[in-house]
């Protein structure tokens, strides 16, 4: 890849449906905080391209951004397979096994018909490598930008689940000739 990359990562703003659920791709964001979006528009250069997985929520904020985001899969949040549209509680109390086993190792733990984080992560960097030279602004998930720190500082797939990424927060990090560089993480901007 030629050039620098200078990446803002934008977790999408909060879902607008029931907490504590594995949403579906089709789950609408809470674009209600007017004065966080203001400022993380004040916070994008003129010049920025913007991506988004192709999740409701991401391009719905993404647009509140101002932004018509080139949808790219890749971004993604992990599939959790025949889990989505459960809430974590119910899944708990009749998940059996199979739900616990997968926390036992968050990291690697596929849930049925799902993919694991370090699948996430193996996806998330081919989507990385599309991303060209210049500034982009990366409206995903969650699980999307860990991934991308997994990435950017090599981490473990087990280390990166450790950051917290809040919705609407800001996390930035450069794709530089001589390697990654992190310049905050879940940066709060309202």
């Amino acid at each position: 890849m030629e050039g620098e990359t200078f990446l803002w990562l934008i977790r999408h703003a909060a879902v607008a449906g029931v907490a504590g659920t594995i949403h579906a791709v089709d789950a609408p964001a809470d674009l209600g905080d007017h004065a966080t979006l203001a400022a993380l528009r004040q916070r994008l250069p003129a010049d920025v391209t913007g991506y988004a997985s192709p999740a409701r929520r991401t391009v719905e904020t993404a647009r509140a951004l101002g932004l018509e985001p080139e949808l790219v899969s890749e971004f993604g949040e992990q599939d959790f397979g025949d889990w989505t549209g459960h809430r974590h509680d119910e899944l708990a109390a009749s998940g059996g096994e199979a739900y616990a086993q997968v926390w036992r190792d968050p990291a690697h733990g596929r849930p049925p018909n799902g993919e694991s984080f370090a699948d996430q992560v193996a996806r998330v960097r081919l989507g990385l490598s599309r991303v060209g030279a210049g500034s982009a602004a990366l409206v995903v998930h969650s699980g999307t930008i860990r991934a991308a720190l997994c990435i950017a500082l090599d981490l473990t797939p087990e280390a990166a689940l450790r950051f917290v990424v809040d919705p609407l927060s800001l996390t930035r990090i450069d794709r530089l000739a001589t390697g990654w560089r992190v310049v905050s993480v879940n940066q709060r901007v309202s």
